[in-house]
């Protein structure tokens, strides 16, 4: 379900909705307000709006792989790891060529979420904070000497690329959307995977999450756990316990762990916590487990 519990969704000094100027909303509050509108009418009632039920995840991080694995971490976590690429195997070899890093570590947890007759009929969401950013160091190296770009390597930066490889592979041609929102990537994310359901409820959607450590050229811009990593959570309305989504301003009971939102979200979906908090001051993302909710 999501939840609106407060704000206009009006930009910053822009007439709110109740006619008047809101210093308290900003540009950055457009794609929540856009979304929720979306999501269905009655979010302007402040009420719940939808539910999802978690079908399957799977993830990815070095030195931690399968659900064993995670399920270990998850009862005595640490800080994730930031060194190594899975190999990807299950891909043909001209394509795992063309596959950077994180679009690696994307797509094994990826393939890993849903088996191959669902990869092809499911709507995508890929989120990712910094995208291919790594690979695009040469390309602005090369644009300083003005030098020309290889069209190839270009097509390998763009930050949809993950979700065109998937689709490549998965000979996927439904819709597809890719996320970038700074530390609230994983949140943002979550939500566009809920603006699939709402458009086709009877359509599981992959939301897919992953990052890799910055180089050493944009490190010291973020503040942020160097580490790599990828979550694929495959989202439904089918039957079983719901995931409650709530929305609200301030930073409340928000917790800001030393590794990813997203594994922070597996750690507590595998636990017997009934909610999560998580946020970065101006607004906070909740999650609660909603055991016999018909959404």
């Amino acid at each position: 379900m999501l939840r609106r519990t407060s704000g206009c969704g009006a930009r910053r000094g822009a007439p709110c909705k109740q006619g008047n100027a809101s210093p308290g909303c900003s540009g950055d509050d457009e794609f929540l307000r856009v979304r929720r509108e979306q999501l269905h009418a009655r979010a302007r009632t402040w009420g719940v709006v939808i539910g999802v039920t978690l079908e399957r995840w799977a993830a990815w991080s070095p030195g931690r792989e399968g659900a064993r694995a995670w399920q270990d971490w998850c009862a005595r976590p640490v800080p994730l790891e930031e060194g190594g690429v899975p190999d990807a195997r299950f891909l043909p070899p001209l394509l795992r060529r063309r596959c950077s890093p994180i679009a690696r570590m994307m797509l094994t947890a990826a393939f890993e979420c849903c088996d191959e007759e669902q990869r092809s009929h499911i709507g995508m969401v890929f989120a990712s904070r910094h995208g291919n950013i790594n690979e695009s160091v040469g390309l602005f190296e090369r644009l300083a000497r003005r030098e020309p770009l290889s069209p190839t390597r270009f097509s390998h930066t763009v930050h949809n690329a993950q979700a065109g490889l998937f689709s490549i592979a998965a000979a996927n041609r439904f819709g597809s959307s890719s996320i970038s929102a700074r530390e609230e990537t994983f949140a943002c994310g979550f939500l566009e995977a809920l603006t699939f359901l709402e458009r086709d409820p009877n359509r599981p959607v992959l939301l897919v999450v992953g990052d890799a450590p910055l180089s050493d050229t944009f490190a010291p811009l973020v503040e942020e756990a160097r580490c790599a990593y990828a979550l694929a959570l495959l989202l439904s309305n089918g039957p079983g316990p719901r995931i409650g989504f709530e929305l609200a301003s301030g930073a409340g009971d928000a917790v800001s762990p030393p590794w990813p939102d997203a594994a922070e979200f597996l750690r507590w979906h595998l636990s017997g916590a009934a909610r999560l908090a998580l946020g970065t001051g101006v607004r906070t993302w909740v999650w609660q487990k909603v055991e016999g909710s018909d959404g």
